[in-house]
């Protein structure tokens, strides 16, 4: 069988075909397809659901170039591995998971099966857990969902807060106003905001009231409604201050909990708030924990390697 995809114009042929055929090589070595340039298209053989696919991967390039977004290879190669039987996933799916979070329109795009179940348990529950090592997109994606939900209109403010365990959640000792104070801890969470606004927009917001940032003890007594609130580190909070911060959930706000329970900074013997309340909650209906593992890690090739690497070595 074969097909031709045509595009718009030459600019975004020659990101699709990527730096020396790389893409187009990619594509045909895990599809099994032989693909040729045909002026402003590309003509695509081989057997019919093959061809099929590989027309689908093309729309779904082409979706995330209209978006101005950039298009590189490891983004097809995630691509390509979701569209793995093994992983039941297809082109059409990750299109329609794509999250619109800045005012550019640049597009963020869970890249893993565990990635995809997580921002799906963003979307249908009011409070969600994601429990995982570093890289996995934890937080990145729980942000691009808190910007989502902002531009929608469906929440009005965008909570930002960490356990302070460094400092002993005493801030008052530490010069300058509270965002000061706690922004060495909040810093992850600010990376994340400027990949997907510009900077003057997230000081206009902050400023505002409507971006806000506090360490964990600053939850105590309020009630949040019209938000979405991230609690980053999570494994860094005792039960006592985890129930309190549950406990803060409003009227139309959505609550997400992330956090490596291999990564804690509690003093030793001390209860672990993330683990105690998978243990208390994981059956009440609304309230989700999802997984994510080594296979969901989407940073440095090495830092795959480096997490199973620990997780092989009894010592650690």
């Amino acid at each position: 069988m074969e097909r031709t995809v045509h595009f718009d114009d030459n600019r975004d042929l020659q990101i699709v075909v990527g730096k020396y055929d790389q893409n187009l090589k990619l594509i045909e070595k895990e599809l099994k397809v032989k693909i040729l340039q045909h002026d402003l298209g590309l003509k695509v053989s081989g057997s019919r659901d093959q061809v099929d696919k590989a027309c689908e991967l093309f729309d779904y390039v082409k979706g995330i170039i209209d978006s101005g977004s950039e298009v590189k290879m490891r983004d097809i190669s995630y691509a390509l591995k979701l569209a793995n039987p093994d992983e039941g996933v297809d082109f059409k799916k990750l299109a329609k998971d794509k999250i619109d979070v800045s005012v550019k329109g640049v597009l963020v795009t869970p890249k893993t099966k565990g990635q995809i179940e997580y921002v799906d348990a963003i979307k249908r529950n009011d409070i969600v857990f994601g429990i995982g090592p570093a890289g996995t997109g934890k937080t990145y994606l729980a942000m691009a969902m808190a910007v989502n939900a902002y531009k929608k209109g469906l929440v009005r403010r965008i909570i930002l807060t960490r356990p302070a365990i460094e400092a002993g959640e005493n801030l008052g000792f530490l010069p300058g106003d509270m965002v000061e104070k706690v922004l060495p801890y909040l810093r992850p969470l600010y990376d994340a905001l400027y990949d997907m606004m510009e900077a003057d927009k997230v000081e206009e917001l902050t400023e505002q009231g409507i971006i806000e940032v506090a360490p964990l003890a600053f939850m105590r007594g309020r009630t949040l409604n019209d938000a979405f609130v991230i609690l980053d580190e999570a494994q860094n909070s005792t039960p006592f201050q985890m129930k309190m911060f549950l406990t803060r959930l409003g009227f139309d706000s959505k609550t997400v909990i992330t956090g490596d329970v291999t990564q804690s900074d509690l003093p030793k013997g001390t209860p672990n708030g993330l683990l105690e309340a998978e243990r208390i909650l994981k059956d009440i209906d609304g309230i989700r924990f999802v997984h994510l593992t080594g296979e969901d890690v989407v940073r440095h090739e090495l830092v795959h390697r480096i997490i199973e690497a620990y997780a092989n070595d009894s010592k650690v």
